[in-house]
């Protein structure tokens, strides 16, 4: 890791966990390429953060994490550089999977979500948003992050700190449902068998959850209960089911 990975965050520097292209190349569009391409990093992974102590202390007694993502612009083969992709479990005592909060820092972002385990993918989402933009991952949806442009794209999220990311679907099935290649034109992973026509939106920027354009998510931590759907979201699937309706 380069000095110039370290990350800077109210007053503190952070290092990186890194993604490497090692540990991403079985859910790659082109396998033929990967075999052959050098190692390199993709991305960068800032967890934990906090702008003081004071700011710690609350995240962590309620049970939240707020991280910051680098993805530089990089051509994968065809395909865009992405992140590995993964489902979130079960909240104990409920019967959704726990949800997460995104906002585009700088450059651009494509969320592609997809409901299902991996033997029936029932939805594909593409959601598009760019600086400022805010995108919530509903229950019941794995996802992957990937950079469409020439640009660095850096992206925070919230996340209820309580749980592991589950990558194994993504593993077993050789990447999402689709791949975004050359073009920005998306390609079927055919190891899924038939999937569903993925839909599009744009940015959740939505009132019933606190998220307005160009608004900093880091500073929902002054009135921290309006993140109170990230740890228990069965009781706001009324609103989670207005985000993507069918």
């Amino acid at each position: 890791m380069t000095a110039e990975a370290l990350f800077e965050f109210g007053g503190v520097k952070y290092k990186p966990a890194v993604r490497m292209l090692a540990d991403i190349k079985e859910i790659l569009y082109d396998p033929t390429w990967a075999s052959k391409a050098a190692d390199v990093p993709l991305y960068y992974m800032y967890r934990d953060l906090a702008l003081s102590a004071e700011n710690r202390k609350l995240i962590t007694e309620n049970r939240l994490r707020y991280d910051i993502t680098v993805i530089p612009p990089r051509m994968l083969g065809s395909e865009f550089v992405k992140t590995a992709g993964h489902y979130h479990p079960v909240v104990p005592g409920q019967n959704v999977t726990y949800p997460e909060l995104y906002q585009v820092l700088e450059g651009e972002a494509h969320y592609l979500l997809q409901k299902g385990d991996g033997n029936k993918i029932t939805d594909v989402v593409l959601v598009k948003a760019g600086r400022g933009d805010s995108v919530l991952i509903p229950p019941g949806y794995g996802h992957v992050t990937i950079n469409p442009a020439s640009v660095e794209l850096k992206m925070a999220d919230w996340v209820c700190r309580d749980f592991e990311s589950d990558y194994s679907v993504y593993r077993r099935m050789k990447g999402a449902a689709y791949f975004e290649v050359e073009g920005n034109k998306l390609v079927a992973n055919k190891n899924y068998g038939s999937v569903p026509e993925v839909r599009r939106f744009g940015p959740t920027n939505f009132e019933e959850f606190s998220l307005e354009k160009g608004k900093d998510i880091y500073h929902l931590i002054e009135d921290i209960e309006k993140l109170d759907y990230l740890k228990n979201p069965g009781k706001y699937m009324h609103l989670f089911d207005l985000l993507f309706k069918l």
